[in-house]
């Protein structure tokens, strides 16, 4: 448990990122956006600017143009120009895109990872949302109490009829010491298996643990699903460890 409550922090920390760098690329959008526009009316003054001129006659009343040269020469950087202009516009039109799909693939990455906590897709780590705190049994040594819906069965390699062992090492064992660390939310590497006694029938167990030289102590009581293993069914936060 205490280790989950560092996921959330985690959780919070990749969220904030997430949403600078959604930020950041909506600002180059607006940038590559102002980009094509001022593209756009260059071109134009461009184009102004290159029209043959026509300059009247006032003697004979006829108007007269430029010399055809000029003309050829300016219709020439016309094409060029509006080539350029189009060319930038598809370079413009792709970066926009490719930012855009970026930034879809992140939030599609962001969503999938909200939803993957929530659903409880992992089965050997309860969410922090799945947690409930209900009434204790009365023990003064009981800090909480939680259990949680979402936790499921950490399955098993055992077939055929289940008998509780526990002789450390065996395969049952080291299943219950799953099923323990799923409960308390700790990392099974670094979890203290104080005390593994059986919880009063044969299919249940109760195990005092805690992670590495955190004094904070849970009692874990677990219980056996035929074909699928031990799953954690309620958690008590002890004020003292009463196992040491």
């Amino acid at each position: 448990m205490g280790s989950r409550f560092n996921q959330r922090d985690q959780k919070r920390k990749v969220n904030k990122i997430y949403n600078i760098a959604i930020t950041i690329v909506s600002i180059l959008i607006v940038i590559v956006a102002v980009t094509i526009f001022l593209s756009d009316d260059g071109t134009e003054t461009k184009k102004a600017t290159t029209e043959p001129k026509q300059i009247a006659d006032t003697d004979s009343g006829k108007v007269a143009d430029k010399p055809a040269g000029k003309k050829e020469e300016t219709d020439s950087e016309k094409e060029d120009a509006v080539g350029d202009s189009e060319a930038t516009e598809e370079d413009s039109e792709e970066d926009s895109k490719a930012t855009e799909e970026d930034a879809e693939k992140d939030k599609a990455t962001e969503e999938d990872g909200e939803e993957k906590a929530e659903d409880g897709a992992d089965p050997e780590k309860a969410g922090d949302a799945d947690l409930v705190e209900v009434e204790g049994s009365g023990d003064g040594n009981v800090a909480a109490t939680y259990k949680s819906e979402g936790w499921k069965p950490v399955g098993t390699e055992q077939s055929g009829e289940h008998t509780t062992s526990f002789e450390k090492g065996s395969v049952d064992w080291n299943e219950m010491s799953k099923a323990i660390a799923n409960g308390a939310g700790i990392d099974e590497g670094s979890m203290k298996l104080w005390w593994l006694q059986n919880g009063g029938s044969p299919n249940t167990a109760i195990g005092t643990v805690s992670e590495g030289d955190d004094p904070k102590t849970f009692r874990v009581y677990i219980e056996w699903v035929d074909g699928s293993g031990w799953k954690p069914v309620k958690v008590e936060e002890l004020k003292t460890n009463d196992k040491r």
